[in-house]
């Protein structure tokens, strides 16, 4: 007859359950964000939310949130970091969502929520800001030239088997980029305003959050610069 186990038995040979990780707060609200924006706005559920002139009505009338130049010149500024959260397509947003619940999740769960959400604005304006320059009058949405940009901060953190990985990531998204209707000066913007986040990010925490407040700023002068072109060049 069997013997009922007792509580000081030997344990078992089955391996432990691994231990469940923490829900990734930062990605979680752009995906809840990215999707509920994308519906509401398909059903016509989100109102206009500028009062510019007929004549610059343009990108408000199906993208609310879009980044384009003529409204944020009007003091919209608010576009350059809401734009991440409108998407164009399905596809658009099928892919970006993708990538941030594969990418983002475990970047976020390895650098920390606050970490990340500091990068994730300061590589949300950067892109913004290379749109405004490049491409002043065309609305641009999406969430890829932000994802980019962690693409960017993880690269110098990257061993060199990383390295390669997003080497080849990046070569496809260079392709994409290049297609029309893409924003390759969002990417780009997004990727170079990463890098220096991940080269802080290398040096340690107490670094990172040393520099972070400064590249935010000079992110921020340069989003504002590209904002206003009559006042580039001092005229």
């Amino acid at each position: 007859m069997a013997r009922t186990p007792r509580m000081l038995d030997a344990p078992s040979a089955e391996p432990p359950l691994p231990p469940r990780q923490r829900w990734p707060v930062v990605c979680g609200t752009v995906i809840v964000s990215c999707v509920a924006m994308f519906f509401l706005g398909r059903a016509g559920l989100v109102p206009p939310l500028s009062s510019a002139p007929e004549g610059i009505m343009l990108a408000e009338a199906k993208l609310p949130l879009a980044l384009y130049g003529p409204l944020v010149q009007r003091g919209e500024y608010w576009r350059m970091l809401s734009c991440a959260l409108e998407h164009g397509g399905p596809l658009h947003l099928l892919f970006n969502m993708s990538v941030v619940y594969t990418l983002g999740f475990m970047f976020e769960r390895a650098i920390g929520s606050l970490r990340f959400l500091g990068l994730c604005v300061v590589t949300a304006l950067g892109s913004s800001a290379f749109a405004l320059f490049f491409n002043f009058n065309i609305p641009m949405v999406g969430a890829s030239g932000m994802i980019l940009g962690w693409a960017g901060a993880m690269l110098p953190m990257a061993t060199s088997q990383g390295r390669q990985q997003l080497g080849l990531w990046l070569v496809q998204v260079l392709i994409i980029s290049l297609l029309p209707g893409v924003s390759w000066a969002g990417h780009l913007g997004g990727f170079l305003f990463g890098l220096p986040c991940g080269v802080a990010l290398r040096l340690g925490a107490p670094v990172y959050s040393r520099a972070l407040p400064l590249i935010l700023f000079i992110t921020a002068v340069v989003a504002m610069f590209a904002a206003h072109p009559e006042r580039r060049w001092g005229f």
